[in-house]
């Protein structure tokens, strides 16, 4: 049988995504070498989660806490590679959810700092986050990260340690349609009144500083953020990281995995349902209400949002507006991680703290 189109293309655009976000190099070529059909994609990935998942539970039973926290991390990161864009089965993709939250929720009380998992009521079911607070930080501004359209909130994670070394708490999220979240509530175009919810919390709690709140958004979670600032006049400041401007045309020309995804995101029935929902996520006329200070970063390399879409973001928004394009950046600039992470987390921390 020979070697399946999929597998190629898929690795050909992430390949800088995994590495910059905890996967092995070492492993991801092994990866590369045995993955020949698609339909292995999930369980290989899962395979080499595991391997990682016993690692961690060796150095726990013999209270080797970092090791068992940084193990159960690089674990739950690969079983969450292994289905992000792996929506068929629906029970393949479920185990390894529940794997990736697991083994997260395993690493959280020994990471540095600590994670704690928040649930947010809203629209009459829940939301879910990660919040991190910076020790030694009284009452810190916090920056709430949003992922795109096939990562979730735990992926995140190496982001927000540019944040947290900065003095910033950060909340990481699945919002509508997002990871954990995704399977009680569709995508929307309510992100006002989610982050909304979500500040409501923060207002309750007397760690943080609820009155210096940002948000930050990759790919469609870049869409998201603009929309959640036009909607939600708390935030102070907003990041939108090769994000699109209208999302339907942009969506009809990625791979065709990205686009199951979409429809199950949607939890529409059929494409053409999806690609309706899809005609709906556009800051046309939106974009306008934005009046915090909004950070534009792109990758004048990006194959799967065209820079183009940034640009109409600019010209568009009602406040402070700085765009700022790398050359060399792939899509959210994961192959300049080195450039993009200060970038954010310096521009974050000078708005918040003012």
């Amino acid at each position: 049988m020979s070697r399946d189109p999929m597998v190629d293309l898929i690795f050909s655009h992430f390949i800088p995504r995994y590495v910059a976000t905890g996967v092995d190099p070492n492993d991801l070529q092994r990866m590369m070498t045995t993955i020949e059909q698609w339909s292995d994609w999930c369980r290989i990935w899962s395979e080499e989660a595991k391997l990682h998942e016993n690692h961690a539970a060796e150095a726990a039973v013999k209270g080797h806490k970092v090791t068992a926290s940084e193990s159960y991390l690089r674990a739950a990161i690969y079983y969450h590679y292994g289905k992000h864009l792996f929506a068929n089965p629906p029970e393949e993709f479920r185990l390894a959810h529940d794997n990736m939250l697991r083994c997260y929720t395993l690493a959280a009380p020994d990471c540095d700092p600590p994670m704690q998992r928040l649930v947010i009521p809203f629209n009459g079911a829940q939301m879910f986050g990660w919040l991190r607070v910076p020790k030694g930080v009284a009452k810190p501004p916090v920056a709430i990260v949003l992922p795109g359209l096939d990562a979730c909130k735990e992926e995140l994670h190496a982001w927000t340690d540019a944040f947290i070394k900065r003095g910033l708490a950060t909340l990481t999220l699945d919002g509508p349609g997002q990871g954990e979240t995704s399977f009680l509530m569709p995508i929307s175009t309510d992100w006002g009144r989610a982050i909304g919810a979500v500040i409501d919390v923060l207002e309750k709690r007397n760690d943080v500083d609820a009155d210096a709140v940002g948000i930050v958004g990759q790919s469609l979670g870049a869409f998201y953020a603009p929309l959640a600032a036009a909607g939600e006049p708390r935030l102070k400041a907003c990041i939108a990281n090769c994000g699109p401007f209208d999302f339907a045309p942009v969506i009809a020309q990625m791979p065709e995995v990205s686009r199951q995804v979409f429809r199950a995101r949607a939890h529409a029935k059929t494409q053409a349902e999806a690609d309706a929902v899809a005609k709906t996520l556009t800051l046309d006329g939106v974009a306008k209400n934005i009046r915090c200070p909004l950070l534009i970063v792109f990758g004048g390399n990006d194959k799967l949002v065209p820079p183009s879409e940034g640009e109409r973001l600019a010209k568009s928004a009602g406040g402070p507006v700085e765009f700022v394009t790398y050359a060399d950046g792939n899509h959210v600039c994961f192959n300049i991680s080195y450039k993009f992470r200060p970038l954010t987390g310096d521009w974050m921390a000078e708005r918040l703290r003012r």
